[in-house]
């Protein structure tokens, strides 16, 4: 059978606005129940429908038809699982998580379920397509006429639709914009542009220095400080915090300073971790700004004074440690413990030779946790740590009941409560003759089903707060205490505080005197 272009592109709308919008037309009748707004609802199907058909008349043409809608209907057959199953948002930093995503983490989202979507919905109407002859207009004048025509009814369809439902669109469009994101193509082919222009726009831009007059001047012990930072771990999962389960029984002996009211930067490692380094604070910080800014860890490296070692046991530092020490703990060739998967407890093991090979400086490690990186959960915490049963053992979260998931959630918060205690451990070994600390913060939380919503990365504007309420806690030794007002820090401890306090707290700790550094951020500042 033939198909004129115009055809095509007509039954390629339809397929996209049947198949692939499931989540696009759930959350919209979430806000807009169907039987008081049919009406409208199907205004909605009409303008979305035409909206695709004015967007692949723009792009198509002879040559770049059938290649664009095969990429096109691969494309959107992933997006649409990921929106279906676990209720995500494909936009712009969804897209750089995903460039950012290993091996290793890509390898934990497969599922079968993807494999049929990816079949049914990529696969299938590609081969149709590429099957499919497609008769063209001969001459240049009915090939333009033809072109305008179907962009002018396409455009006509939906002013006119918005028109008659105008009341409902201007709901829609000012207090209901995170509904668009769900629209699939529309919304991630706008958001594969935004990316595209961020990757390409500063190609060849310096970096910027900052804090190039920090020094340390005050005299003392030496520091050594280790900064955890922890992965999609939400406060209200921690024992310390009140929830009912028992989930930090060996943190809860120590001597701890909890923070129970941290906010973070933004919903995903990609946006956080660099965030919360970074010397500006979440309403100034820019992603694409900081790739080509310095941070805290520089600033301290600037002292010169400090020796610096990052350690990672998930995806990378996000830039954050490109310009001092680093190693990669997620592989064997490092992490001497991986069984299956390498464990956060492995980023211990050696941390002594490098204290012991930089005797004369301060030390500050970072040790970038695997935490509860999701949707495997269950992955993420040795037998030994499976006190909530029974687990989710799967990636596809919606097959698993809330309770399952929940308790392979928290047994990943156990594991973590028990690396930090060893952590502690580690540094106690230093106390006698060293100001030892330990400062632990989770990236950003995490979505466990609530609301139909999954994992995390939703902007931040619309994030519930299971996605911006972290974990966060200190400990500090004997010395270290005896240096610092210590009871002050503590009741001043259930304050409210956010990723914008780390930099300058990072900076205090150390005595870092430089213009950067702000003492009312600093947590250690006690004398407000």
């Amino acid at each position: 059978m033939q198909f004129t272009l115009n055809r095509v592109i007509y039954l390629t709308s339809f397929f996209f606005v049947s198949f692939y919008n499931f989540a696009f037309f759930a959350h919209v009748t979430d806000v807009y129940p169907l039987g008081e707004n049919i009406a409208f609802l199907v205004s909605l199907t009409v303008v979305l429908f035409f909206f695709i058909v004015f967007l692949l008349q723009l792009l198509s043409y002879r040559y770049t038809l059938k290649p664009l809608l095969i990429f096109f209907f691969i494309s959107s057959s992933f997006a649409a699982y990921f929106m279906d199953a676990y209720g995500v948002m494909i936009d712009d930093g969804m897209l750089v998580n995903a460039l950012q995503t290993d091996g290793a983490e890509t390898l934990g989202l497969l599922s079968v379920k993807m494999g049929m979507y990816f079949v049914l919905l990529g696969l299938l109407p590609s081969y149709l397509v590429y099957k499919t002859k497609v008769v063209y207009e001969m001459t240049l004048k009915k090939k333009v006429m033809a072109k305008v025509t179907s962009l002018g009814i396409a455009l006509v369809m939906i002013i006119a639709t918005i028109a008659l439902f105008g009341g409902n669109y201007a709901s829609f469009f000012r207090e209901h914009k995170q509904l668009r994101q769900y629209t699939n193509p529309p919304f991630w082919i706008y958001s594969v542009g935004k990316v595209t222009k961020k990757l390409t726009a500063n190609a060849d831009r310096p970096i910027e220095q900052i804090g190039m007059d920090a020094k340390i001047t005050k005299e003392g012990r030496r520091k050594i400080l280790v900064m955890v930072v922890g992965e999609a771990a939400r406060w209200d999962h921690f024992s310390l915090n009140g929830y009912e389960r028992e989930t930090n029984p060996q943190l809860k002996k120590q001597e701890i300073i909890n923070l129970p009211k941290v906010s973070s930067c933004g919903t995903s490692t990609a946006h956080s971790v660099p965030c919360m380094f970074s010397m500006k604070d979440r309403a100034q910080f820019d992603m694409d700004d900081a790739k080509f800014e310095e941070n805290v860890i520089d600033v301290i490296n600037h002292t010169g004074q400090v020796a610096i070692l990052w350690r990672d046991n998930n995806s990378n530092s996000k830039g954050v440690a490109d310009r001092v020490a680093y190693e990669n703990y997620k592989s064997s060739e490092n992490n001497t413990m991986c069984e299956g998967e390498c464990r956060d407890e492995g980023m211990l093991v050696g941390l002594d030779a490098f204290i012991e090979a930089n005797q004369e400086k301060d030390i500050l490690i970072v040790l970038h946790q695997m935490g509860n990186h999701g949707p495997e959960y269950y992955k993420r915490s040795p037998e030994a740590f499976k006190k909530f049963t029974p687990e989710c053992t799967t990636n596809q979260l919606e097959a698993c009941t809330q309770e399952e998931i929940t308790n392979a959630y928290d047994n990943a918060i156990l594991y973590t409560d028990d690396f930090l205690v060893k952590t502690i451990d580690f540094l106690r070994q230093y106390d006698e003759d060293n100001a030892v600390g330990m400062i632990y913060m989770a990236d950003h939380g995490e979505s466990l089903g609530e609301n139909g919503i999954y994992l995390h990365g939703i902007p931040y504007m619309f994030a519930p707060e299971a996605q911006t309420h972290v974990g966060s806690l200190m400990w500090f030794g004997e010395n270290t205490q005896s240096q610092m007002k210590y009871k002050a820090l503590k009741q001043k401890s259930d304050q409210s505080f956010s990723q914008d306090n780390l930099a300058h707290t990072l900076l205090g700790f150390f005595n870092v005197e430089t213009t950067v550094y702000q003492t009312q951020k600093d947590i250690f500042n006690v004398s407000q």
